[in-house]
């Protein structure tokens, strides 16, 4: 059975002669099956009424772990995002109850941001539809093919973070804390 991939391969290998086309296909499957998972997961976000920048703050402070409050700058270099941004970007959330601005424990003049039971409760249904959407996409593959699907990514990945950083980020927490970039 063919699918829309093989027909991208074989216009392509037309232009491009020596092109792989198992690599094409692996890697362009890869990535239309991401933007599938990206789309549903932006419908899924704007039925809940969140955006994608409102989410990942959500889920980096969550990934915390209790008490589930971070600063500012921990925040602002996990997502990548200028400080400027992050602030205008927590005052929204602020505003809608997501999260609340409070004075660190260990050092008052430190502020830390903290999820609040709003910003739980908002994280859970976007983590619920999520879930949703990846069981449905991976419904057709059995459990043995999820486990060799599974080894196999895997031993992707490990090549691919030999040579780098880890592909996926680890939680925030004190014991990890992101250092600012150098000026």
């Amino acid at each position: 059975m063919r699918d829309s991939i093989d027909r991208h391969i074989d216009y392509w290998q037309h232009e491009v002669a020596e092109l792989d086309a198992e690599v094409e296909g692996i890697v362009t499957r890869m990535q239309m099956l991401v933007r599938h998972l990206q789309t549903r997961r932006a419908a899924a976000l704007q039925e809940l009424g969140l955006r994608s920048w409102e989410y990942d703050i959500l889920w980096r402070l969550r990934a915390a772990g209790p008490p589930y409050s971070v600063t500012p700058t921990m925040l602002a270099v996990a997502l990548d995002t200028h400080p400027a941004t992050l602030t205008n970007r927590l005052d929204r959330l602020t505003q809608a109850g997501l999260v609340a601005r409070s004075r660190a424990a260990t050092d008052r003049r430190s502020v830390v941001v903290v999820l609040t039971d709003a910003g739980h409760q908002a994280w859970e249904s976007a983590i619920g539809s999520q879930g949703d959407a990846e069981q449905e996409l991976l419904a057709p593959l059995s459990e043995r093919e999820r486990q060799s699907l599974t080894k196999l990514l895997r031993k992707v990945v490990l090549a691919a973070e030999a040579d780098g950083p880890d592909l996926m980020p680890s939680p925030l927490t004190p014991e990890t804390e992101p250092r600012p970039p150098r000026e």
